[in-house]
């Protein structure tokens, strides 16, 4: 099938599947007590950003079964990156799930145990990354959320890619912070990290196959 064609009928889904992720992080919003955002980036952010990143793995994949797991990926890591910056949390009934997925499909691939290794791998260091950043900075520099997080991008995709996924999300990081410390002319305050290596992890996604 034309690949043109996939990419756009599978960027009409995504908008589809993002409208969805938004209304479930909604309702996810209110049984963890918070009050959901309405404003515009908050509303559209998901179904635009999901459309656009469906359409390129469709014009790159074509009509696979890689293109439905891989999108499925993708919505993950889209309902994280929105409801961080929104809420700073990346939530369990999000994550936990996905965890177990990405799992079973690591467990299909040859070494089986390549990409649980890289998972528990990621997770350690960043467990690593956050006690360290608790202990010399006194406040908590990294999530357990960035913690899971990071463990799922793992197991998602394997050695070398994690590699580049956690280097794409450390430069967009430092750069976005750059630009806060700039902007604020100020030292103070922190970022929802979630996001960027989220980012990262969709960066991969078009480069694997």
């Amino acid at each position: 099938m034309n690949h043109v064609l996939v990419a756009v009928g599978w960027g009409i889904i995504g908008a589809a599947a993002g409208w969805l992720a938004r209304w479930g992080s909604v309702k996810l919003a209110l049984l963890e007590g918070l009050e959901p955002g309405h404003r515009p980036w908050q509303v559209w952010g998901p179904p635009i950003l999901t459309a656009i990143i469906f359409a390129g793995l469709g014009y790159v994949f074509g009509a696979e079964l890689l293109l439905l797991l891989r999108s499925v990926f993708a919505l993950v890591l889209v309902q994280v990156i929105f409801f961080d910056f929104e809420h700073r949390l990346i939530l369990d009934r999000v994550l936990f799930p996905s965890i177990a997925l990405a799992l079973v499909v690591s467990l299909l691939e040859n070494p089986w145990w390549a990409g649980l290794a890289t998972g528990i791998g990621a997770g350690l260091l960043f467990t690593f990354l956050a006690v360290a950043g608790a202990f010399l900075f006194k406040t908590e520099a990294l999530g357990f959320g960035d913690v899971k997080l990071a463990l799922f991008m793992g197991l998602l995709l394997g050695w070398p890619q994690i590699v580049s996924a956690l280097f794409y999300g450390v430069f967009l990081a430092g750069a976005v912070s750059i630009g806060v410390i700039v902007w604020r002319r100020s030292l103070k305050g922190t970022i929802a990290y979630g996001p960027y290596l989220a980012a990262g992890a969709l960066i991969v996604l078009f480069q694997m196959r």
